[in-house]
């Protein structure tokens, strides 16, 4: 029989998912529950990432990392997050962080800070939102003030993730408060840098072992070629890297709905009732079938917009939106039927199916919420 491998993911990948999975199972897995209750950031679970090459794979070999391509990275996030969602930000928030230096960023720059995320010296977190400029992130009133050979940032970020543990902080603020968005500006920002501080963390529904802050800008002056790209095309460098990171999101998504979809798999084919195991009632079996049937349409969905992040195309935009919106759905959808499947013991801490139903939530929500998403894929389908 002839080889057909349209629609099959080359064996590099399935050997990646594989190692991916063996590292998760043995040293991410059981820092999971912990990092929920306690709140605190799983060090354990970086150092396994680190020491594997996983926490920041996407960043190009000519910068010290292992230049994993976009589907390759989706399938390193799905695979922390079917162990552990908050773990699975390390891989996520380090391209997200790091997409406005790949795309826009002077080589100077990006020989400067990428190699320290590349070696886990260093992690990089994404500072766009702010308390009044969430889904409308033109109206930031962060600014930064030309001073001489400096910038003089002054504002507040909040929702940034893993927010006093990562080094380094692209920051966008504007430069040309006139200009609305195109007078918005990217900066790389450091932890150290005098000015900086943070709130405290915030208390979450879920993804608790990744902390979330306000950021803090007082008088925080910069050197000018801390400037990503060219002045006043911050915006347009955060909405390409956002077109690139909801892939990873969606990625997120499939590994939590994947983890809910396991467990709930082995539990019911073991819990007995009316003397046989509930996997045996239709019932119950139409409920997986469900389950199963829109986490793989989510994965495939996902994985096509993962080349098409690889490739650059032009329908990025699109297929990014879409794969976020459609895999956060359906991971919510998933993670919810798990824990009905448990019964009563999917509503206790005992289980991980609820830590994954709090989880999930999130991916709706956050790289702007799946209610923007339906805006962006609209307007793309209205411009063709």
């Amino acid at each position: 029989m002839s080889a057909f491998d349209v629609y099959q993911l080359p064996e590099d990948h399935e050997t990646i998912r594989a190692a991916v999975r063996e590292i998760c199972d043995a040293r991410v897995a059981p820092n999971a529950a912990e990092a929920d209750e306690s709140g605190e950031f799983p060090k354990a679970s970086y150092e396994a990432l680190r020491s594997s090459d996983f926490h920041a794979p996407h960043i190009p070999v000519e910068y010290g990392g292992a230049g994993a391509d976009a589907l390759a990275t989706a399938i390193v996030i799905e695979e922390v997050a079917r162990a552990c969602a908050s773990s699975s930000l390390i891989p996520a928030v380090n391209k997200l962080g790091t997409m406005p230096l790949l795309i826009s960023a002077s080589e100077e720059l990006k020989q400067k800070y990428l190699p320290a995320v590349a070696a886990g010296e260093a992690m990089f977190s994404y500072c766009l939102s702010e308390p009044e400029a969430g889904s409308d992130a033109a109206a930031m009133t962060t600014r930064a003030v030309r001073d001489g050979d400096y910038w003089v940032l002054n504002g507040v970020k909040r929702w940034i993730t893993n927010a006093g543990v990562s080094e380094y902080y692209t920051v966008f603020a504007t430069t040309d408060p006139s200009s609305r968005s195109r007078g918005i500006s990217a900066f790389v920002v450091e932890k150290s840098d005098e000015g900086v501080s943070f709130g405290a963390p915030e208390k979450k529904l879920g993804i608790k072992g990744s902390p979330t802050r306000e950021v803090y800008f007082d008088n925080v002056r910069i050197p000018l070629d801390r400037m990503i790209g060219a002045e006043g095309t911050g915006f347009a460098t955060a909405m390409k890297t956002l077109d690139h990171t909801r892939v990873t999101i969606a990625a997120q998504a499939v590994g939590i709905a994947q983890g809910a979809l396991d467990f709930a798999k082995g539990y019911v084919q073991e819990r007995t009732q009316f003397g046989k195991p509930i996997a045996d009632f239709q019932g119950v079996q139409f409920m997986l079938a469900d389950m199963g049937m829109k986490l793989e349409a989510a994965r495939q969905l996902t994985y096509v917009a993962a080349g098409k992040s690889e490739r650059g195309d032009a329908d990025l935009t699109y297929f990014g939106a879409a794969a976020k919106c459609f895999a956060s759905d359906a991971a919510m959808e998933i993670t919810t039927d798990a824990v009905q499947l448990l019964g009563g013991y999917g509503y206790t801490r005992d289980y991980p199916v609820e830590r994954m139903m709090r989880d999930a939530k999130i991916t709706q929500i956050y790289e702007g919420t799946n209610q923007v998403q339906r805006i962006v894929m609209a307007r793309q389908l209205l411009k063709d």
